[in-house]
Protein backbone atom coordinates (compact mmCIF):
# COMPACT_ATOMS: atom_id res chain seq x y z
CA UNK A 1 0.00 0.00 0.00
CA UNK A 2 2.86 2.35 0.77
CA UNK A 3 4.43 1.67 -2.61
CA UNK A 4 1.19 2.43 -4.46
CA UNK A 5 0.83 5.67 -2.49
CA UNK A 6 4.41 6.60 -3.36
CA UNK A 7 3.73 5.96 -7.00
CA UNK A 8 0.46 7.91 -6.93
CA UNK A 9 2.28 10.87 -5.42
CA UNK A 10 4.93 10.54 -8.11
CA UNK A 11 2.19 10.40 -10.78
CA UNK A 12 0.55 13.48 -9.38
CA UNK A 13 3.78 15.47 -9.18
CA UNK A 14 5.66 14.31 -12.24
CA UNK A 15 4.71 14.73 -15.83
CA UNK A 16 7.09 12.47 -17.65
CA UNK A 17 9.97 12.09 -15.18
CA UNK A 18 11.65 8.74 -14.66
CA UNK A 19 10.82 7.00 -11.40
CA UNK A 20 12.99 4.04 -10.51
CA UNK A 21 13.52 4.20 -6.75
CA UNK A 22 11.13 2.99 -4.08
CA UNK A 23 8.93 0.83 -6.28
CA UNK A 24 9.05 -2.90 -5.45
CA UNK A 25 8.81 -5.17 -8.46
CA UNK A 26 8.39 -8.93 -8.71
CA UNK A 27 8.36 -9.94 -12.34
CA UNK A 28 9.12 -8.37 -15.68
CA UNK A 29 6.41 -7.24 -18.12
CA UNK A 30 3.92 -7.16 -15.27
CA UNK A 31 1.49 -4.28 -15.40
CA UNK A 32 0.26 -3.01 -12.04
CA UNK A 33 -3.12 -1.39 -11.48
CA UNK A 34 -2.57 1.73 -9.39
CA UNK A 35 -6.06 3.21 -9.57
CA UNK A 36 -9.33 1.58 -10.57
CA UNK A 37 -11.94 4.24 -9.88
CA UNK A 38 -15.28 2.89 -11.07
CA UNK A 39 -17.05 6.05 -9.89
CA UNK A 40 -15.11 8.24 -12.34
CA UNK A 41 -14.46 5.47 -14.92
CA UNK A 42 -10.64 5.77 -14.66
CA UNK A 43 -7.97 3.07 -14.57
CA UNK A 44 -4.29 3.92 -14.11
CA UNK A 45 -1.67 1.22 -14.68
CA UNK A 46 2.10 1.23 -14.78
CA UNK A 47 4.97 -1.04 -15.74
CA UNK A 48 8.69 -0.81 -16.30
CA UNK A 49 9.79 -0.79 -19.96
CA UNK A 50 13.21 -0.41 -21.61
CA UNK A 51 14.13 3.20 -22.35
CA UNK A 52 14.19 4.15 -26.03
CA UNK A 53 17.21 6.41 -25.49
CA UNK A 54 19.14 3.92 -23.33
CA UNK A 55 17.96 0.29 -23.76
CA UNK A 56 19.96 -0.80 -20.71
CA UNK A 57 17.84 1.43 -18.48
CA UNK A 58 14.22 0.87 -17.50
CA UNK A 59 11.69 3.66 -17.19
CA UNK A 60 8.23 3.66 -15.67
CA UNK A 61 5.44 3.80 -18.23
CA UNK A 62 2.02 5.00 -17.09
CA UNK A 63 -1.20 4.21 -18.88
CA UNK A 64 -4.30 6.21 -18.01
CA UNK A 65 -7.59 4.87 -19.38
CA UNK A 66 -10.61 7.16 -19.10
CA UNK A 67 -14.05 6.02 -20.23
CA UNK A 68 -16.34 9.00 -20.73
CA UNK A 69 -19.99 8.06 -20.20
CA UNK A 70 -21.82 9.84 -23.01
CA UNK A 71 -25.24 9.90 -21.34
CA UNK A 72 -23.99 10.96 -17.87
CA UNK A 73 -26.16 13.42 -15.98
CA UNK A 74 -24.98 16.34 -13.82
CA UNK A 75 -26.73 14.62 -10.92
CA UNK A 76 -26.58 10.89 -11.56
CA UNK A 77 -29.43 10.27 -9.10
CA UNK A 78 -31.76 12.56 -11.06
CA UNK A 79 -32.67 11.24 -14.51
CA UNK A 80 -34.11 14.65 -15.45
CA UNK A 81 -30.95 16.68 -14.73
CA UNK A 82 -29.04 18.03 -17.75
CA UNK A 83 -26.36 15.99 -19.48
CA UNK A 84 -22.86 16.44 -18.05
CA UNK A 85 -20.53 18.29 -20.38
CA UNK A 86 -17.52 18.78 -18.09
CA UNK A 87 -15.41 15.95 -16.71
CA UNK A 88 -12.53 16.80 -14.34
CA UNK A 89 -9.84 14.28 -13.38
CA UNK A 90 -7.20 15.06 -10.76
CA UNK A 91 -4.54 12.46 -10.07
CA UNK A 92 -4.28 13.51 -6.42
CA UNK A 93 -7.98 12.79 -5.92
CA UNK A 94 -7.88 9.52 -7.84
CA UNK A 95 -4.90 8.27 -5.81
CA UNK A 96 -6.12 9.22 -2.36
CA UNK A 97 -6.45 6.42 0.16
CA UNK A 98 -9.11 7.11 2.79
CA UNK A 99 -9.22 3.73 4.50
CA UNK A 100 -7.45 3.93 7.87
CA UNK A 101 -4.20 2.01 8.10
CA UNK A 102 -2.49 0.73 11.24
CA UNK A 103 1.02 2.13 11.64
CA UNK A 104 3.51 1.15 14.31
CA UNK A 105 5.55 4.03 15.73
CA UNK A 106 7.82 3.59 18.73
CA UNK A 107 6.25 0.27 19.65
CA UNK A 108 2.71 1.66 19.65
CA UNK A 109 0.07 1.14 16.95
CA UNK A 110 -1.75 4.17 15.54
CA UNK A 111 -4.57 4.58 13.03
CA UNK A 112 -3.56 6.80 10.10
CA UNK A 113 -5.14 7.99 6.88
CA UNK A 114 -3.06 8.55 3.78
CA UNK A 115 -5.09 11.52 2.59
CA UNK A 116 -6.27 14.76 4.14
CA UNK A 117 -9.26 15.36 1.86
CA UNK A 118 -11.37 12.31 2.70
CA UNK A 119 -14.33 14.30 4.04
CA UNK A 120 -15.05 15.87 0.66
CA UNK A 121 -17.70 14.07 -1.42
CA UNK A 122 -16.45 12.34 -4.54
CA UNK A 123 -17.91 13.43 -7.88
CA UNK A 124 -19.21 10.38 -9.71
CA UNK A 125 -19.74 10.32 -13.45
CA UNK A 126 -21.50 6.98 -13.40
CA UNK A 127 -22.93 4.65 -10.80
CA UNK A 128 -20.55 2.95 -8.42
CA UNK A 129 -22.15 -0.49 -8.36
CA UNK A 130 -21.14 -0.93 -4.71
CA UNK A 131 -23.22 2.08 -3.56
CA UNK A 132 -26.97 2.44 -3.27
CA UNK A 133 -28.44 5.28 -5.34
CA UNK A 134 -32.07 6.29 -4.93
CA UNK A 135 -34.43 8.94 -6.26
CA UNK A 136 -37.94 10.05 -5.38
CA UNK A 137 -40.72 10.35 -7.92
CA UNK A 138 -44.44 11.17 -7.78
CA UNK A 139 -46.64 8.08 -7.77
CA UNK A 140 -50.43 8.21 -8.27
CA UNK A 141 -52.40 5.54 -6.42
CA UNK A 142 -56.21 5.66 -6.13
CA UNK A 143 -56.20 9.33 -7.13
CA UNK A 144 -53.68 10.31 -4.47
CA UNK A 145 -50.14 11.39 -5.38
CA UNK A 146 -47.35 10.22 -3.10
CA UNK A 147 -43.61 10.74 -3.37
CA UNK A 148 -42.06 7.29 -3.52
CA UNK A 149 -38.39 6.46 -3.21
CA UNK A 150 -37.00 4.10 -5.86
CA UNK A 151 -33.62 2.38 -6.12
CA UNK A 152 -31.55 3.29 -9.17
CA UNK A 153 -29.08 0.48 -8.39
CA UNK A 154 -31.28 -2.25 -6.86
CA UNK A 155 -28.52 -4.84 -6.54
CA UNK A 156 -26.60 -2.50 -4.21
CA UNK A 157 -29.64 -1.35 -2.23
CA UNK A 158 -31.21 -4.66 -1.29
CA UNK A 159 -29.57 -7.64 0.34
CA UNK A 160 -29.99 -11.03 -1.33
Amino acid sequence: MKSSLLLCVALAISSGFVLVAGYPWNSEDEERVLVNNKCQCVTVTSKFVPSKENPGEEILERNIRILVPLKARENISDPLSPLRTTFVYRMTELCKKCDPVEVELGGEIYQAQQSTSCDEPETCYTYDRNKCYTTTFPFRYHGEIKNVQAALTPASCYAD
